[in-house]
C-alpha cells in the first residue's frame, strides 16, 4: 500500500498537484475509488494520495481495469501530443519566415485541412495564425522601431515586404502613427474626463483608436495621475461636449455590466496579455473563472501567476472583465480597483443572471 509519505517523494504526485503541463504526457494517474484515470493536468478535483495509481501509458492503465476520462481524454495523449508538436512549429515557421506563410501552405506541412488546421491552431494559441502572425511582427515593430536609424529602416528590419502594409498594421497595433511611437508617444493626444459612478470616480481616456483606460477609484485627482502614469509622453486633453457621449456609454456599462460596451477599444499589451485580456472578453456575464481556468482557456495550464499580472495590468476597468476572476474556491481575490468594487459588480451581474 502506497503511502502518504512515499506519495510525497514521487515526482509523478508533485507533477500532478502543481497540473505541470510539461509531465502531461510523461504517465497517466488513476483514481482507485472512481475507477477513472487522468493526465496530470486534468482539472478534475484532486485525490486523496491514497487511492492513486500511476501508470506509464494509456494502455497499461486500461488494461488494469481503468477507464478514461471523459474531462482531459488521456487516451487521446498521443494525439495532442502530436498536435500540440504541429502548432509548436507552425509558431516557429510564422516567427522566422521572411514573408506571412499563408494558411494553406502552414496546413499542408502539419499534414491537415485549412479548417481543421485553423481550429487546432486557434485551441491551442488562443489566435488564429493571422493574428498570430500579426501579434509575432507587432512586436518585432516595436523593437525595430526603438533601434533603428529609422523609420525605412525598421519596415524591414520588422520583416515588411512593403511601406503600405506596414503602416497598415502599426497604426492599428500601437494606436498611433510609427514616428511618434519612435518618439515614446509625444504628441500623441489622450482625451479624458473624470465623473461620478455608482463605484465612486471614474475615469474615461480615448485614444484616435478607442478607449484606452477606464479607471476607478476614490480620488479623482489619483485617477489624474494614474492616467500621465500609463501614457507619461502623451498630450492629456480634458473632454468636451463631444467626449460626454463616451462618458456616458462607459458609466452605463458600470451601471448594466452585462451590457456590451458599443464603442472601439485600444488595447496595449504583450501578445500574452492580449490572449488572456481576450478569454476575458469571451466570458458572459454572471460567469466566474478561477486564475487557473483562465489559464487553461488561453492554453497555458500552468501559467497560472503570469495570468493573474495580466489581469492586474489591465487598464480597461468593466469592458475587459477582469473582475469575473475569482479563487479557486470562489472567494474574492485582489482586484486593482478594490475587492469591494469587484464584489459590486459581480453582484449586479449576478442579479441580472437570476432576475
Amino acid at each position: 500500500m502506497t503511502t502518504a509519505f512515499a506519495m510525497s517523494e514521487d515526482p509523478r504526485w508533485l507533477a500532478l498537484i502543481a497540473r505541470d503541463a510539461t509531465q502531461d504526457c510523461a504517465f497517466v494517474y488513476a483514481v482507485k475509488t472512481t475507477g477513472v484515470y487522468c493526465r496530470c493536468t486534468c482539472p478534475s478535483r484532486r485525490p486523496k494520495p491514497e487511492n492513486v495509481r500511476f501508470f506509464a501509458t494509456s494502455p497499461e492503465a486500461q488494461a488494469a481495469g481503468f477507464r478514461p476520462c471523459k474531462r482531459c481524454q488521456p487516451d487521446q495523449g498521443g494525439q495532442r501530443a502530436l498536435q500540440a508538436h504541429r502548432i509548436a512549429e507552425a509558431c516557429r515557421e510564422i516567427e522566422t519566415a521572411e514573408a506571412e506563410p499563408t494558411l494553406e501552405a502552414l496546413a499542408q506541412r502539419a499534414g491537415l485541412s485549412p479548417f481543421h488546421f485553423h481550429r487546432v491552431f486557434k485551441a491551442a494559441t488562443g489566435l488564429t495564425p493571422k493574428a498570430y502572425a500579426r501579434a509575432h511582427r507587432s512586436g518585432r515593430m516595436r523593437a525595430a522601431l526603438k533601434t533603428s536609424g529609422s523609420v525605412t529602416e525598421a519596415i524591414y528590419e520588422a520583416g515588411f515586404n512593403a511601406p503600405s502594409r506596414f503602416y497598415a498594421d502599426t497604426a492599428n497595433a500601437l494606436g498611433m502613427s510609427p514616428r511618434t511611437f519612435r518618439k515614446g508617444g509625444v504628441a500623441e493626444v489622450i482625451r479624458f474626463a473624470v465623473g461620478q459612478s455608482r463605484l465612486g470616480a471614474l475615469l474615461v481616456a480615448r485614444s484616435e483608436k478607442g478607449v484606452c483606460a477606464v479607471f476607478l477609484g476614490d480620488d479623482p485627482e489619483a485617477l489624474v495621475r494614474d492616467l500621465q502614469d500609463a501614457f507619461p509622453e502623451a498630450e492629456l486633453i480634458g473632454g468636451d461636449a463631444a467626449f460626454e457621449n463616451t462618458m456616458a456609454c462607459v458609466a452605463g456599462l458600470i451601471e448594466a455590466p452585462q451590457t456590451a460596451l458599443d464603442l472601439p477599444l485600444d488595447i496595449r499589451g504583450t501578445l500574452f496579455q492580449q490572449k488572456v485580456w481576450a478569454a476575458l472578453q469571451a466570458l458572459p456575464a454572471g460567469t466566474r473563472v478561477s486564475y487557473s481556468e483562465l489559464a487553461e482557456r488561453v492554453g497555458l495550464p500552468a501559467a497560472v501567476r503570469a495570468v493573474a499580472s495580466a489581469c492586474a495590468a489591465n487598464k480597461i476597468a468593466v469592458a475587459i472583465p477582469c473582475h469575473r476572476v475569482v479563487r479557486t474556491d470562489g472567494s474574492l481575490s485582489g482586484y486593482r480597483w478594490g475587492v469591494e468594487r469587484k464584489a459590486a459588480l459581480l453582484e449586479a451581474e449576478g442579479e441580472i443572471q437570476t432576475a
